[in-house]
């Protein structure tokens, strides 16, 4: 077994319409999230053996202000990235890792969700994750692999999901200030 980690980038800052996609950061309750979502993980009991993460801008400050201390693989493929482009990601960074961690954008986190978790291992973690996976949150799926190189469309399911929202209503979609 596999143990696959999904971090979506925490709220990204919209005040300077002049910056590239790319190289937007996070706002305040991005920062705020992405806190709280790595004091989250680090008490979750997953030891990561690696992150791959896109390099955008947003996705490095999610990281850093989350204080995850695991390698990280910066890979640009990983930037705005379809589910095809994640799995060709694990299949190539993974190896001998036991557990990754993947750090980016919607909709190819989300479209992982819905390719590695088969119908008949849908449950209510997969029923709130298929309607919505917000900005900071963080899944775990259990993939029936025992190399990376197999991971395959149906070959997971999903374990554990958590929102910034879940442990802090004041970072929920419109209560932050």
């Amino acid at each position: 077994m596999k143990r696959l980690g999904l971090l979506r980038h925490a709220k990204s800052d919209w005040d300077d319409r002049t910056l590239r996609d790319f190289d937007r950061g996070l706002n305040n309750r991005g920062r705020a999230g992405a806190a709280l979502m790595g004091a989250h993980i680090r008490s979750h009991g997953v030891d990561w053996d690696k992150i791959v993460a896109s390099p955008a801008e947003r996705v490095r400050r999610t990281l850093d202000a989350s204080g995850l201390d695991y390698p990280i693989d910066w890979d640009m493929r990983a930037y705005l990235a379809d589910y095809p482009t994640l799995e060709e990601l694990l299949r190539e960074r993974g190896k001998t890792c036991d557990s990754v961690l993947l750090v980016g954008h919607n909709p190819g986190l989300e479209e992982t969700i819905f390719a590695l978790v088969a119908r008949e291992n849908e449950n209510d973690l997969f029923a709130i994750a298929a309607q919505k996976f917000p900005t900071a949150t963080f899944a775990v799926l259990e993939l029936a692999i025992d190399d990376w190189r197999d991971v395959q469309r149906g070959c997971g399911r999903i374990v554990h999901l958590a929102r910034p929202r879940d442990m802090d209503p004041d970072l929920g979609p419109e209560k932050f200030r």
